[in-house]
């Protein structure tokens, strides 16, 4: 069996090694991506994505693929959706064993992130409802100042479409361009952050972002 795509939780790539393949079968991880179980609802996707990263490593593709099998269903997720008419939310679903987390992001009609990193983190997205266009963009050049930021692609994303991303790869920026529909996704971050880069996207300039969360585990927060 070929493991083509097995990365740290850092991101850095992993040389499958037979004492590294030991040590994943010591975990039970199940890196066949042909034998992928199908999440009968969120719950089991969220049970499920607790045994695959009891382990150090991440296999992107087996968790892409894990993360497409689920089909969303609104009443699995329903309770954590919570909208606010000014700016996207951010609602934790799991806290994962303390290595990741899950959120499920709700984007009123309109509505959008800032161009961003991910500091250092992976980032699985799933379109649960709606639409939503993901437009990444090249890392700034450093050696030259006040230059527009480079897009490299756009995908619309519909329905159960899941993507992946980690700061390898560049940044990304998150849309929903319906003015008349509201749109659903969820996320997995590995490791979770509290702090990321925002870009301007006439300069390259970069800011810190804090996270936070609109809800936690279907309740608001307070302020």
């Amino acid at each position: 069996m070929e493991v083509t795509n097995l990365q740290r939780f850092d991101g850095s790539h992993v040389t499958c090694t037979e004492q590294i393949r030991d040590q994943i079968k010591a975990h039970e991880m199940k890196i066949n991506t042909e034998h992928v179980p199908v999440p009968k609802d969120l719950k089991e996707l969220v049970s499920l994505l607790r045994q695959v990263f009891a382990h150090d490593y991440v296999n992107v593709d087996y968790v892409t693929k894990l993360i497409e099998n689920y089909k969303s269903n609104a009443k699995d997720w329903r309770q954590y959706a919570k909208y606010d008419p000014h700016k996207y939310t951010r609602n934790l679903i799991d806290e994962g064993n303390g290595k990741y987390n899950i959120l499920l992001l709700c984007w009123a009609e309109s509505q959008g992130s800032s161009i961003h990193d991910h500091s250092n983190a992976h980032c699985f997205m799933k379109c649960l409802d709606g639409e939503l266009l993901e437009t990444k963009y090249e890392w700034p050049d450093d050696s030259q100042e006040n230059q527009e930021m480079k897009e490299r692609s756009k995908t619309v994303m519909k329905k159960n479409d899941v993507c992946y991303i980690n700061d390898s790869i560049g940044l990304h920026r998150v849309e929903n361009t319906s003015h008349t529909r509201p749109s659903i996704s969820l996320h997995v971050y590995i490791p979770p952050y509290l702090e990321c880069k925002g870009f301007d996207q006439q300069t390259g300039k970069a800011r810190s972002c804090k996270i936070t969360f609109y809800s936690k585990f279907g309740n608001k927060v307070s302020n």
